[in-house]
């Protein structure tokens, strides 16, 4: 584990002169428009943008029939559902430039998988959209799977017309009562205009609990647990840290078994009076810096566990902390027995306190790495288990890889979720990858994401997003060398996120600190609040 220190990111949109679309502002405002008195969507236009959905030229028009760009409406239907714009440190598309007032939307929608890209690495923002296009991306935004309708023949004179790739959210959207037809064609060629955006939305934001459970969303996030490590860097910076990633759980890296059996003791007043004036629970971690011989005298025998229980107790109960973290690697198979009996006889301590345990995991790889693991006995006595969701192809690994594939990430999560209750499961995410050397020689370096993104730019390496892996993959060369990297970032991320909260699992960790892009808390702070959505239709 490493300690990048964080870096403080602000964005400067630049809007050209002229149109500038209700995606690019900032807040809801109430503006009397010029042209609408005639537009059938007139009550919808003036609803959408006392919301700040939508906004006019800047010049008291709102120019009702003017069409709408696929960036546009993408833009729209983000704020309608309560999102932030992502600036995403690596992206997407390769026709949506970083200076354009669309990117953080375009961005905002790709990660919550409600647009994609039409052609290899092209979103084409400034393509006209048109009504079917419209019908599939406000289906998707909503959570239908398209479902609810049927019999598109029947509706239609113009079904055959409807594109195969759409037609399940035309009839969706038809039955749903948020598009309709005009003398029985629905014409889905055709592209829409901003006033029919209007009226499509409007209904929307009207249907069932939509309205209200965008407007109190927030009130119905759960409190999961939100955790970060602390290592290396001072005080001061993991503080920023903690602020910047909204973390409700501290754990900073206080204790430490040493090689003579003594529990080392690094506690800072200053993170525990910032922490008690700030809402956040600490969780001391007790680690053994990877050494197999001293974790094992320090649990072999019940005196031994009982003088490092007695010692973390007593530091429990000075600093008033909520909880103990293990963090022990390394472990011998061994000692599977002591390190369970550990964690047992920690929580029995700690309960009595107040206070609880965590355990921090690797995936079961059915290897001496992982044998000291009693993963059910473990869940059954410790509050939570951490699971570290990373290191699928570690630093020293025969093969080049992903550091956290989706495939490799969900397998592990599902496995240790039928030995482990998911109420007291907590994933860890990383803020991290690889540079692969892949010729001549082999051999890795772990980057920050913040390294990660200078080096792809450096090289104009082209990005090639993996649906299977859910990350990007690309190469280079330098120094003669050929170079590979499977990327985590805000997309790759936001991925993970929602493969987790579909398994309402108790929280997330994420390692390590201050390797992160600032793009990473926006979009996971989207896939929370979207992910808490449940549209009663």
């Amino acid at each position: 584990m490493k300690k990048y220190m964080i870096s403080v990111f602000i964005y400067l949109i630049g809007f050209s002169a002229g149109f500038c679309p209700a995606e690019a502002q900032a807040a809801p405002h109430q503006p009397v428009f010029n042209d609408i008195s005639s537009s059938y969507a007139k009550d919808a236009i003036i609803r959408l943008a006392d919301r700040g959905i939508v906004d006019g030229n800047g010049n008291g028009a709102f120019l009702p029939r003017q069409t709408v760009t696929r960036a546009e409406f993408t833009a729209m239907v983000s704020r309608l559902l309560g999102m932030g714009p992502v600036f995403n440190d690596l992206p997407a598309y390769r026709d949506v430039q970083k200076q354009a007032w669309y990117y953080g939307w375009v961005h905002a929608g790709s990660n919550l998988s409600i647009v994609n890209g039409k052609g290899e690495q092209l979103f084409r923002p400034l393509d006209n959209l048109s009504r079917q296009e419209a019908a599939v991306i406000v289906v998707r935004a909503m959570k239908q799977d398209g479902g609810r309708g049927s019999g598109l023949a029947d509706r239609y004179k113009d079904a055959d017309e409807v594109a195969g790739w759409a037609r399940t959210e035309v009839a969706a959207a038809t039955v749903s009562g948020w598009m309709e037809g005009n003398q029985g064609l629905f014409r889905p060629e055709i592209e829409i205009t901003r006033e029919e955006t209007a009226a499509l939305l409007d209904r929307v934001l009207e249907s069932g609990n939509v309205k209200p459970l965008i407007d109190h969303g927030s009130e119905a996030l759960r409190q999961d647990i939100r955790m970060g490590w602390l290592y290396n860097g001072n005080v001061g910076q993991y503080i920023s840290y903690a602020k910047a990633a909204n973390l409700n759980t501290l754990v900073p890296r206080w204790y430490y078994i040493e090689p003579s059996g003594a529990v080392t003791n690094y506690s800072n007043i200053e993170l525990l009076q910032w922490s008690r004036q700030n809402g956040r629970k600490v969780w001391g971690m007790l680690g053994n810096r990877s050494d197999a011989d001293a974790t094992h005298r320090a649990l072999g025998n019940s005196q031994a566990r009982r003088s490092v229980i007695q010692k973390l107790a007593g530091y429990v109960s000075t600093y008033k902390l909520d909880g103990i973290n293990v963090d022990f690697e390394n472990v011998a198979p061994a000692d599977r027995a002591n390190l369970t009996s550990f964690i047992k006889e920690l929580s029995e301590e700690l309960h009595s306190l107040g206070a609880v345990v965590s355990i921090d995991v690797s995936p079961d790889l059915g290897t001496d790495w992982t044998e000291a693991f009693d993963y059910s006995a473990l869940g059954a006595y410790a509050d939570y288990v951490v699971l570290m969701g990373y290191d699928e192809h570690w630093g020293g690994s025969p093969l080049a890889g992903s550091v956290s594939s989706m495939p490799w990430l969900t397998s592990a999560v599902d496995k240790i979720l039928t030995t482990v209750p998911f109420s007291k499961t907590i994933i860890a995410l990383p803020l991290y990858t690889r540079e692969w050397r892949l010729s001549p020689g082999s051999g890795s370096e772990d980057i920050s994401l913040l390294e990660q993104g200078r080096r792809i730019r450096k090289h104009s390496s082209v990005l090639i997003w993996n649906e299977a892996l859910g990350q990007y993959e690309t190469s280079y060369d330098e120094e003669g060398i050929r170079r590979k990297i499977w990327t985590e970032d805000a997309r790759s991320l936001s991925v993970k996120l929602r493969m987790l909260v579909a398994r309402n699992v108790a929280g997330t960790a994420y390692w390590y600190p201050g390797s992160e892009t600032p793009d990473v808390w926006q979009a996971i702070s989207n896939i929370q609040r979207y992910e808490s959505y449940s549209f009663n239709l």
